[in-house]
């Protein structure tokens, strides 16, 4: 497995988060990011995770709700990668990917465009 720092891996996710274009970022609301070691092991090995309530399905209701999570998962990146430059590509990918779901784009449509 490839041996990064924690602060080093959350500089690469601050990183693909600025990458972010203006427009898109601006539009993000009531979320927060969050790099975690592992998911939970009783669950699927994922890289990232979106927890809330996105952009398209929310509604008067919504106001006053805690923000949006998304979460991504060191361990699963760092044992996927083999070279630095992987895991800033694949850090790229689950930050993009984890931003869509907030903006409603489901996982089929994401491996449509390329970033499953």
């Amino acid at each position: 497995m490839l041996k990064m720092s924690r602060e080093e891996f959350e500089e690469l996710v601050a990183s693909a988060l600025d990458r972010i274009p203006s427009e898109l970022a601006q539009a993000m609301d009531n979320i927060a990011v969050f790099v975690e070691d592992e998911p939970d092991p009783a669950g699927p090995q994922l890289s990232g995770l979106y927890e809330g309530t996105p952009l398209t399905e929310r509604g008067e209701w919504y106001a006053g709700a805690l923000p949006d999570r998304i979460t991504i998962y060191m361990g699963p990146i760092l044992r996927h990668c083999g070279e630095p430059e992987e895991v800033v590509h694949e850090v790229a990918v689950t930050v993009v990917h984890e931003v869509a779901h907030h903006f409603g784009i489901e996982d089929a449509r994401l491996h449509e465009l390329g970033w499953g």
